[in-house]
């Protein structure tokens, strides 16, 4: 199994920074893809940024230019630096993990995810 550790999340005003971080453990062969999503009551999950193993990066038109994911292969960790936030960027946000692992004489490939962590921008 892969145990994903999120922090970095709190309370902010608009205008202003957060950095998320999301620390991979775990019988792991390699991560692959990582990446942030985010949540708010009653709407569907959606794609916030992701990261290649060879940082190729994906974002949201809505974060462009104000969210940068980054990752550190050697600690499993990716990290969400968010600025110039605002009130429509508050959301449970989740860390996305797709890596291999051991099992036994095997591996496995697959995708988890981190309990969240709540993001709150007020205005």
């Amino acid at each position: 199994q892969v145990h994903l550790v999120e922090s970095g999340g709190g309370l902010v005003q608009a205008g202003g920074s957060l950095r998320l971080a999301c620390a991979a453990s775990g019988t792991i062969s390699s991560i692959n893809t990582m990446g942030w999503y985010r949540q708010v009551p009653g709407k569907q999950r959606e794609l916030v940024a992701t990261i290649t193993r060879i940082d190729s990066t994906n974002y949201a038109d809505s974060v462009k230019g104000r969210f940068t994911i980054s990752r550190d292969n050697a600690k499993n960790t990716v990290y969400l630096q968010m600025s110039t936030l605002k009130s429509e960027d508050t959301a449970v946000y989740f860390c996305n993990v797709e890596a291999t692992l051991y099992r036994g004489l095997y591996t496995y490939t697959g995708e988890f995810w981190g309990q969240g962590t709540q993001v709150t921008v007020s205005s």
